[in-house]
């Protein structure tokens, strides 16, 4: 057939009833993170099928609130025709060609438009698919890296608790969480875990205030970055490679870095001749109010992740960047780094990203996030008056609401009632009331809210109160 034939042909697939998806969907189709059971045992799952802006709809025609992006991802908004065109034209053009040895227009503009975007001298681009790769790719171009160093016993890396790095069995051995990981066990070793940067349980991590006359917060910064100095002479400096930071912790709730954190893990990795890698797979793309959150908390990482936000996931994409220190011994003789895949800085992709980051510039979509984050983690903190909100932190378009049993003594929900409260609760009834957010309980339970860089004060009231009324609806039934 020629192409002039398959520019002109479609193929429309047939239209599906509720209860056809339905059966499709409990006979062949494997959620991600989720129980099976609700599939095969349950009455189904919903079924999105349509996206605006910040609304999407289900199956059955009713309308919500995206107020996670997806799951932190459509930055720019849903629906935009114009990087579903930008899209097409690439594919036209160049569907597909690897970057093995070979390279194509699209993939070498937006490598060069990223480094422009990244703090430095981070001039290097790895494209990979999404951010477990991109954490991986870290991982193992740390190690790569120290051997082509003459120091080839760094290969150990530190986290912090309950951390989220992905689910490849490298980036396992750093993500933070045991329940994702005893079922593959053994997993990649060395990995280490440091507390993490969760203000609101500073005390029951062993944060003692030395009662200093510096700013609470600040004290407690340091106190967390000193103990990645204490682990980094624990295992002794010349076994680690790296130390893996969000600049804002998604999993537990997010945890923004207190005053003068990074500043200190920055002269600690570079005290032990440690690599420091900002992973900003939700972080980056406007998320925090820059195109890479360690401007915004100022910060100088060797390495940035990122993934999600780069296409505002209108097509796949992730990738690594790098400075020219960690390039460079790759950059002469016969030095390759034997990793890669399929479809890194994939042509569709690519073209996809840049006109996203021509969106961010034309629509101001930076700026747009830092004037309006005050007034969103205003509009949030109006729900400390319910009994069960203890407390609203974040930072950006990315905050966390955690949910306490009691407010005066911080008091959690044990595993049973954390089980009913938001699995056999709030999801669903948020989701009902029209909004569709993350109810986690990968530490203590929270909810968390990212929504379109696009939305304002008007969206953020109506989120407010639906949250109050589903929210005070879980405090009577407890």
């Amino acid at each position: 057939m020629s192409t002039t034939t398959d520019r002109h042909a479609r193929t429309d697939r047939p239209a599906r009833s509720e209860a056809e998806l339905q059966q499709m969907a409990k006979d062949h189709l494997w959620l991600h993170f989720a129980r099976q059971s609700v599939m095969t045992e349950g009455p189904g799952v919903p079924i999105i099928v349509r996206g605006e802006g910040h609304h999407i709809w289900d199956s059955a025609g009713k309308q919500y609130i995206d107020g996670l992006s997806g799951l932190f991802v459509v930055n720019a908004g849903h629906g935009r025709k114009r990087l579903a065109d930008a899209a097409a034209r690439q594919a036209e053009q160049l569907a597909f060609f690897p970057i093995w040895s070979y390279a194509h227009p699209a993939a070498i503009e937006l490598g060069a438009r990223l480094a422009e975007c990244a703090p430095g001298d981070l001039n290097h681009v790895f494209f990979s698919t999404g951010g477990g790769e991109a954490v991986e790719t870290a991982f193992k171009l740390a190690k790569h890296y120290w051997k082509l160093q003459g120091k080839p016993h760094k290969h150990k890396v530190i986290s912090r608790f309950i951390a989220y790095h992905g689910t490849p069995h490298g980036a396992l051995a750093i993500t933070g969480l045991p329940g994702m990981k005893s079922m593959f066990e053994p997993v990649t070793p060395g990995g280490f875990r440091v507390p993490n940067t969760n203000y609101y349980r500073a005390g029951e991590m062993g944060f003692v205030s030395a009662g200093s006359t510096t700013d609470a917060r600040e004290e407690f910064g340091i106190w967390a970055a000193d103990r990645i100095e204490e682990m980094i002479n624990f295992e002794g400096p010349d076994t680690v490679a790296a130390v893996f930071l969000e600049p804002v912790q998604n999993s537990g709730g997010c945890f923004p870095p207190p005053p003068g954190y990074f500043q200190r893990v920055r002269e600690i990795c570079d005290k032990y001749d440690v690599l420091l890698v900002s992973d900003e797979v939700i972080c980056a793309f406007g998320r925090i109010g820059e195109y890479f959150a360690c401007d915004a908390y100022a910060y100088q990482p060797d390495m940035i992740t990122f993934a999600k936000g780069v296409t505002s996931g209108y097509s796949p994409l992730g990738g690594t960047i790098v400075s020219d220190r960690i390039h460079e011994p790759f950059a002469h003789g016969n030095v390759s780094f034997p990793h890669g895949y399929t479809f890194a800085g994939h042509p569709v992709s690519a073209a996809v990203a840049l006109e996203n980051l021509d969106i961010f510039e034309e629509e101001g979509l930076l700026a747009h996030v830092r004037e309006n984050s005050p007034i969103l983690r205003s509009t949030l903190e109006k729900l400390t008056d319910l009994p069960i909100v203890g407390d609203v932190r974040g930072d950006g378009y990315f905050f966390g609401i955690e949910l306490v049993k009691d407010k005066a003594t911080k008091e959690t929900f044990d595993d049973d009632e954390s089980e009913r409260l938001l699995r056999g609760f709030l999801s669903k009834a948020l989701f009902d009331a029209g909004l569709y957010c993350r109810a986690d309980d990968r530490g203590d339970p929270v909810i968390q809210l990212a929504p379109p860089l696009t939305i304002g004060p008007a969206e953020f009231d109506e989120v407010e109160q639906i949250l109050r009324g589903v929210l005070t609806e879980a405090w009577t039934r407890l």
